[in-house]
């Protein structure tokens, strides 16, 4: 019964067209300035060749400051490879996966600060650049015409890992009944004052771009510059509060009470399994109800992921991928990596056992991007990601087999053992620098874009496309 309300809410929602938007209002938002074309989102249903019969979806998340490298590599390419030690919690779903070796950011290589930032962006951030459009944003550019949300973002700290085409980092969630409230409840005050709330928007919107007429006219070439990525922020900024608007009128999904008691709360920290899964199962539902398509989880920042006293580790994750060596610490990683994989490991459980409106498995539509923009935490290798994509079967994606990039060079000597068969420190070199020049990250980011229906040929610095 909940999953036959589910589909009929899903087909409500996605038939009734309420996410159009009236291209006269937007032009007249906007004034003579800009010349807004036009947009999918303006298009009666049957007019638009592109929509797909099932969704598509993806998933990212992402987990700081490296692996403990040596317990998380796998040595051997193909559909015939072994999973690590870190990654033996996948080994139920080898052919949901793939895990990927070799790949890196050519941006973030001399700024392993910024790894967090340019995970999804493959942007360059030195002193004065300035980021550009994430991965996430380029795909809720498609889908988020045909959701009540475009994209969730959540982390664990105030850094999420969506950008704007702007380069301005969008804020994140954390707390689960915030998430939950903010995909399912009535708005505070009723639709009456969301709506006022929301008119009050634009028409401070109308002022803002009523003042930019004026200036414009006293404006040099550089400060026009300037004016036009303002001016791009207030078209985008139009556009999601005229949706927000629209949407107002569509009802929410119903939730089972059982959906319901096990999303709607609030886990304390001390609880990190609990709280990983309650979000992984916020993503879920808001991918079964089409809430939205394209989902971002950070857990954690690189100076600042948590500890998980539950496991025995009290220290943060950046106190132990710096562990100098230290066999405690070392092991205490290998145990945090583990954890975190298990828990992508329910998560691609849940998406497994879940219906789409259609009757086939989520994790078919869903493909989900698990990794870190660091390597080897301790002396802050940005090369070889510790990456593991999985799902989306229905995108077209083929996956059991290990993606090494570093075999795909014939400057790579092989991985370095010990006489008990294990990786030597050696390997931490790997991690350091890249073995394959050409490998880039961000050729994977634009096979994913594709696969989502974003008509593009590139992505940031991406030189050809992955192939899986």
């Amino acid at each position: 019964m909940n999953q036959e309300r589910t589909t009929k809410n899903f087909m409500a929602n996605y038939l009734s067209q309420s996410w159009l938007i009236n291209r006269r209002h937007a032009l007249r938002a906007m004034g003579a300035l800009i010349s807004l074309p036009m947009l999918e989102c303006m298009l009666p249903l049957r007019a638009s060749e592109k929509m797909a019969a099932t969704p598509k979806r993806s998933a990212f998340i992402y987990l700081a400051n490296g692996v403990h490298s040596l317990n998380y590599q796998i040595t051997e390419a193909g559909a015939d490879y072994r999973f690590s030690r870190s990654l033996k919690p996948l080994e139920k779903y080898r052919r949901s996966v793939t895990p990927i070796s070799g790949l890196y950011h050519p941006g973030s290589l001399s700024h392993h600060h910024n790894c967090i930032s340019t995970w999804l962006t493959g942007g360059k951030l030195g002193p004065t650049d300035r980021n550009t459009i994430s991965v996430d944003q380029k795909m809720a550019e498609v889908t988020g015409l045909h959701t009540r949300i475009s994209s969730m973002e959540i982390a664990l700290t105030q850094d999420s890992l969506a950008w704007t085409a702007d380069g301005v980092r969008l804020p994140a969630m954390r707390r689960c009944s915030e998430i939950f409230a903010s995909l399912f409840e009535e708005p505070k005050g009723g639709k009456t004052a969301q709506r006022r709330e929301l008119r009050r928007k634009g028409s401070v919107l109308d002022a803002n771009l009523e003042e930019v007429r004026q200036l414009e006219k006293k404006m040099g070439a550089e400060d026009k510059g300037r004016m036009d990525q303002y001016l791009t922020s207030v078209r985008e900024a139009e556009i999601r509060t005229r949706r927000a608007d629209v949407w107002l009128d569509t009802p929410l999904p119903t939730i089972s009470a059982t959906d319901r008691q096990r999303t709607n709360r609030d886990v304390p920290a001390t609880k990190a399994g609990d709280y990983f899964r309650t979000v992984y199962d916020l993503m879920v539902l808001a991918f079964q109800t089409d809430t939205t398509r394209v989902a971002t989880f950070s857990l954690g920042g690189e100076g600042d992921a948590f500890a998980i006293p539950e496991i025995g580790i009290t220290e943060s994750r950046h106190q132990l991928s710096h562990h100098g060596g230290d066999p405690g610490y070392m092991e205490k990683l290998t145990n945090y990596d583990t954890f975190a994989i298990e828990q992508f490991s329910y998560f691609l459980s849940r998406l497994e056992e879940t219906r789409d409106f259609n009757g086939k498995p989520l994790l078919a539509s869903t493909m989900s991007l698990f990794g870190s923009g660091m390597s080897y935490g301790h002396s802050h290798g940005n090369a070889n990601l510790p990456l593991v994509l999985a799902g989306g079967s229905d995108l077209g994606l083929k996956h059991g087999n290990h993606k090494d990039f570093n075999r795909a060079t014939p400057n790579f000597p092989g991985y370095t053992f010990g006489q008990d068969g294990t990786l030597t420190t050696a390997h931490y070199q790997v991690c350091s620098r890249p073995v394959n020049s050409d490998a880039h990250m961000s050729n994977l980011l634009l096979l994913m874009a594709q696969r989502m229906g974003v008509e593009i040929d590139r992505f940031a610095d991406s030189n050809k496309v992955v192939t899986l």
